[in-house]
C-alpha cells in the first residue's frame, strides 16, 4: 500500500514538532540560569532602598552608634487637650454646629449646650477634642478674643 497525502503530511507535521522540541531544549540548556555563581546571584539595598546588583562601597559606609538606635514604638507626643478653630457651620434652630479645626482640616460637631457663650459663624473658638458616639466632637467650647 502506498502512503496517502494526509499521511505524509502528518508524518511532516509530527517531524517538524520533535526538530522544535530539540532546539528548545538545546536553547535551555545555553540558556541555563542554575549554574551561575553563588555571587551573582546576589541583590544589594543601596542608601535610596532600590535594588542594586553591585555590592555597596565602604567609602559611603555610615557608622551608627548602638545608643542612637531606637527600640520599639516612638513615644507619642503629648498634645494640648485644649485647641482652637473657627465656627464653620451654626444651625441655631436645633441649636448644633460644627468647628473646622485648621491643622487637621477636620470639622467636628459642638452642641450649644458645650458653648459658654453663643456663637456665631465665622467665630474664633477654642474647644477640647473628645470621642462621642458617632464620631469626634467639641465640648467647652469658648470664645477667643
Amino acid at each position: 500500500m502506498s502512503e496517502t497525502f494526509i499521511k505524509k503530511e502528518f508524518k511532516k507535521k509530527k517531524l517538524q514538532k520533535q526538530q522544535e522540541k530539540e532546539k528548545r531544549r538545546e536553547e535551555r540548556k545555553l540558556n541555563n540560569d542554575k549554574g551561575k555563581n553563588f555571587k551573582e546571584m546576589f541583590m544589594y539595598v543601596d542608601e535610596f532602598g532600590r535594588l542594586v546588583e553591585t555590592p555597596p562601597s565602604e567609602e559611603d559606609h555610615v557608622d551608627v552608634e548602638l545608643s542612637d538606635i531606637q527600640l520599639g514604638a516612638a513615644p507619642l507626643i503629648a498634645e494640648s487637650p485644649v485647641k482652637s478653630g473657627t465656627v464653620s457651620f451654626v444651625n441655631s434652630e436645633k441649636e448644633y454646629g460644627f468647628i473646622n479645626h485648621p491643622k487637621t482640616g477636620e470639622n467636628l460637631f459642638f452642641h450649644f449646650s458645650n458653648c459658654a457663650h453663643p456663637v456665631k459663624m465665622g467665630n474664633k473658638v477654642s474647644f477640647e477634642k473628645v470621642r462621642s458616639p458617632k464620631g469626634f466632637a467639641a465640648v467647652n467650647v469658648q470664645m477667643l478674643k
